[in-house]
């Protein structure tokens, strides 16, 4: 039998962007101070400094390879679950950052192998069986799909919380997989 593929986003599922990204635009721009709270989509323009451009927000060199891990758990559970899945990290970037993700995810967990790490906006396109995801396009574009999901709760997915099995925390991350994978149908709040 063939394992299970688990398709896992890395920003701000396994390690932390908006925040780090918020923290370098208050710093520059500490007249209009930006929260978590306020990204309530993923279009920014209207709530960051007028000065401030998506190249300054996510384009600061370094940026990916600074992030924070998610919370505690998440390295030993990701572990986890490539023990009895093939877990692939599928994350949407841009040119510049490719290789910083790449150094990121080697630095914090060097069991995923190159093969299995993937650049792609369009994660629907790509085969898996359960994808993990914090963006509302991907959860809604994977169950389209017929695909199964887990969601990272986070302001810019609210109001599709109700419809999608979320997980705050990676504690428990990989019994949960399991459970999804090996459950009747597509459950929808968990």
């Amino acid at each position: 039998m063939s394992k299970k593929i688990v398709a896992i986003d890395m920003d701000d599922t396994i390690c932390h962007l908006v925040p780090k990204a918020i923290h370098y635009h208050n710093a520059a721009y500490p007249d209009l101070p930006l929260t978590i709270d306020q990204v309530i989509s993923f279009d920014l323009s209207g709530i960051w400094h007028p000065e401030c451009t998506e190249e300054i927000f996510f384009g600061r060199p370094k940026l990916y390879e600074e992030l924070e891990v998610f919370d505690e758990h998440t390295i030993e559970e990701v572990r986890r679950i490539s023990e009895e899945h093939d877990v692939i990290i599928v994350t949407a970037a841009r040119p510049s950052a490719v290789q910083e993700k790449w150094n990121w995810l080697q630095r914090h967990m060097p069991f995923i192998p190159f093969e299995n790490f993937f650049v792609a906006k369009r994660k629907y396109l790509l085969e898996f069986d359960l994808l993990i995801d914090d963006g509302p396009h991907n959860l809604l574009a994977a169950r389209e799909a017929g695909k199964r999901t887990i969601g990272i709760p986070r302001p810019w997915n609210s109001t599709l919380q109700n419809e999608f099995l979320m997980k705050d925390s990676w504690n428990g991350m990989g019994e949960l997989v399991n459970n999804v994978l090996s459950g009747p149908g597509f459950p929808a709040k968990g």
